[in-house]
């Protein structure tokens, strides 16, 4: 595979970052400043949208297994995107004159937003993964995902500037034009690429009436694969201890350390800065030296290491030391992000039995409901504990810390895995010697 095709697909992951930072940012925004609503409300939605994908990824991973071609579905997922984004938009007025009928027709939207994420997303790391050589794969996994993260910045920068004066009807227009250029792009930069790579080795399509069961047995057969099953567990515990920091770090500079809100947003920066910083380095070394399964161990080790100095770093009282912190957190969680979704896109582009949608769906579904649960528990795990323990500072410490102790587990599982790849492929080695040297 060209690094230009993984470049064009990572474009297509931009697309989607780009129609989905619109609703999780800045609808969020409008929904708690301009419309005055409890914060629980676009917290409940974006939690909506990931939930749906528990079911929706690995079904329709499959269904893109089943049909032969990725395409069409990464096409059609973006359509079903842009819709359900400016389904939300169009909620919004609502909601300002009736507010339980807008959140409703938003529920519905954000449902709708789900189904685009896992009809997209999930065949288009697919494709990545059973294209890519295994010496690409980390380096294919930092470049869908800085593209990505360049897709939040230029939307969340350009819609910044287009949404003042403030209306609904602006609102919905930047909605439609980023939800168009994005089926646009993706159109245009798929064309005739699937052809290009080959034909996959696929199987038959399936039968309408055969669609449910075959789905079931496909889905048991996964799931009874150790490896897979034990990487889809590290998945779920990494990312519910990574995206428990998301709604509490900012927060924790200003109580911990009397930080302006501008201050602890250019430190979240720095945070941002240290994940490119690790994900670049992990795919430049990552790919000459190691299994990504152990760098997705190592980084979640250090992330550990970095949450148990977040917990102490108000005893030394620095912020410089604070600072330096973050900044290694973000090196850290870098280096286990590459390492994770290089090791996913081995874990599907190795198997070659026709099930890459579904593997990558059963992660990417494991994904979306842990980081809803850790964008939810990580502000109620600071309330409780802060109750608790009577002191802000000791509540965000104690978060902190159970985040350091699921890291660990995750450094653990990851570790596992890479173990139990390695036994399979030596039964599996010992599997195939074994007939010739009966045979001799």
């Amino acid at each position: 595979m060209k690094w230009t095709q993984i470049v064009r697909l990572g474009l297509v992951q931009a697309c989607i970052g780009a129609v989905v930072v619109l609703m999780t940012a800045t609808m969020n925004r409008v929904m708690v400043v301009e419309l005055a609503l409890p914060a629980s409300v676009p917290g409940a939605l974006v939690a909506l949208h990931f939930l749906v994908q528990l079911y929706l990824r690995p079904r329709l991973g499959h269904g893109s297994d089943a049909t032969g071609s990725r395409t069409p579905w990464i096409i059609g997922g973006m359509a079903t995107l842009a819709a359900g984004g400016i389904g939300v938009a169009l909620s919004i007025p609502v909601m300002a004159s009736s507010p339980w009928l807008g959140i409703a027709l938003a529920a519905v939207a954000f449902v709708v937003l789900g189904a685009g994420v896992s009809a997209a997303g999930t065949p288009l790391l697919a494709l990545i993964s059973e294209h890519a050589y295994p010496a690409q794969r980390a380096g294919a996994a930092a470049i869908t995902w800085i593209l990505m993260i360049v897709g939040f910045i230029i939307t969340t920068a350009s819609a910044g500037s287009l949404l003042d004066p403030f209306g609904y009807q602006r609102l919905l227009l930047i909605t439609v034009g980023v939800g168009g250029v994005a089926v646009l792009v993706t159109t245009a930069t798929l064309f005739r690429l699937e052809r290009t790579l080959g034909e996959r080795q696929a199987p038959e399509p399936i039968a309408e009436a055969e669609r449910g069961a075959k789905f079931k047995d496909a889905m048991r057969a996964v799931w009874n694969e150790p490896v897979a099953r034990t990487f889809a567990v590290f998945v779920f515990v990494a990312m519910l201890a990574y995206s428990a920091q998301d709604l509490i770090l900012e927060p924790f500079g200003g109580i911990a350390f009397g930080l302006s809100a501008g201050e602890t947003t250019k430190i979240a920066g720095m945070q941002h800065g240290g994940v490119l910083v690790g994900m670049i380095a992990t795919a430049v070394i990552g790919a000459r030296f190691g299994a990504l399964r152990l760098w997705a161990a190592a980084g979640c080790a250090a992330s550990s290491v970095m949450f148990v100095a977040l917990a102490v770093s108000p005893v030394l009282a620095s912020v410089d030391v604070y600072r330096l912190v973050v900044f290694l957190l973000g090196l850290a969680n870098g280096v286990f992000a590459i390492g994770a979704i290089g090791s996913m896109m081995a874990l599907t582009g190795d198997a070659k039995d026709g099930r890459a949608g579904l593997r990558l769906g059963v992660f990417g579904a494991a994904q979306a409901v842990a980081y809803a649960a850790g964008v939810s528990l990580g502000g109620v795990g600071v309330d409780v504990a802060r109750s608790m323990l009577g002191s802000p500072i000791r509540g965000y410490a104690a978060v902190f810390s159970v985040e350091a102790a699921l890291f660990v587990v995750s450094a653990v599982l990851a570790y596992r895995s890479a173990s139990e790849a390695v036994a399979g492929d030596v039964m599996r080695s010992r599997g195939e010697l074994l007939p010739a040297v009966v045979n001799n």
